[in-house]
């Protein structure tokens, strides 16, 4: 049965946050690299984002959605609104994503040497100022799947905080590489990489506010919460994760990477396991 978060003590609630920040501001790590580095490693990048979905697609359907239909009764009407949620979790950030413009798209990754034959300035700052507004907006639903993973259990939710924060390492780069070039800032650029990973954290409370001073709380809502929170983990993966990993990579090195995230996944809830 899903934890009741009203009967969370206040040190669980903190880590949860910390987590939650932890992965937000890892789009401030793509900008270091960016900086830093003339040449990002695409073979290490790939297999790391593989495994970041590797981790998500399976906790989404072995933890996530067993948990959510035992929440709401375990039964088949349990299975059904489980199934629904799941799905409309999936249409949420498919409505998210669908509203960021193609060319401001964040889950491009770039790196510093890509924009020097870049004209415009006026165009590269509208560029980072744009991916990091997209940015933001898909991180919001991010920080309140880890936020509550990590309610559920520290250990899952310490698991999706660390995929999701590399999955924002290339977003930061994103944001960062164009706002670097239409300035010669790169405080500026760290600073805006850094802002749009925010909107995570801020996730995380808003949501613990609604759920627990608005709304109240039950199993019942925990287990749809629960369940598009999997849809969007799932949505996230297949949608970005996966095809960036083989842009930057071979496909069977983000196969593999996929791979060793489910491993890795399953031995620590094997390990858990009462």
């Amino acid at each position: 049965m899903i934890l009741n978060i009203a009967e969370v003590g206040f040190d669980t609630i903190l880590l949860a946050f910390l987590v939650t920040l932890f992965a937000g501001l890892a789009t401030g790590i793509g900008s270091i690299l960016a900086f830093y580095r003339k040449k990002t490693d695409a073979t290490f990048l790939s297999a790391a984002l593989g495994f970041s979905a590797g981790v998500m697609i399976y906790v989404s359907f072995i933890e996530i959605f067993p948990k959510a239909i035992d929440s709401l009764g375990g039964d088949k009407t349990a299975y059904i609104w489980t199934t629904i949620a799941f799905f409309v979790g999936i249409a949420i950030i498919a409505l998210i994503d669908k509203m960021v413009p193609s060319a401001e798209n964040p889950h491009e990754m770039r790196d510093v040497t890509d924009l020097n034959n870049e004209s415009s300035k006026k165009s590269l700052m509208r560029m980072g100022l744009f991916s990091a507004l997209a940015i933001a907006i898909h991180n919001f639903p991010e920080g309140l799947a880890t936020f509550m993973a990590t309610i559920e259990s520290p250990t899952l939710g310490i698991s999706i905080g660390i995929a999701i924060a590399i999955h924002n390492i290339p977003e930061g780069i994103a944001v960062s590489v164009p706002i670097y070039y239409a300035t010669g800032d790169k405080k500026k650029a760290l600073k805006y990489s850094f802002l749009s990973g925010f909107s995570e954290p801020i996730g995380a409370v808003v949501g613990y506010f609604l759920l627990v001073l608005i709304f109240g709380q039950s199993d019942g809502l925990m287990g749809l919460i629960f369940a598009g929170v999997a849809g969007i983990m799932v949505y996230i993966s297949l949608d970005e994760l996966l095809p960036t990993a083989e842009k930057y990579g071979k496909h069977h090195i983000a196969i593999y990477g996929l791979i060793a995230g489910m491993i890795v996944m399953a031995s620590s809830l094997v390990l858990l396991a009462k």
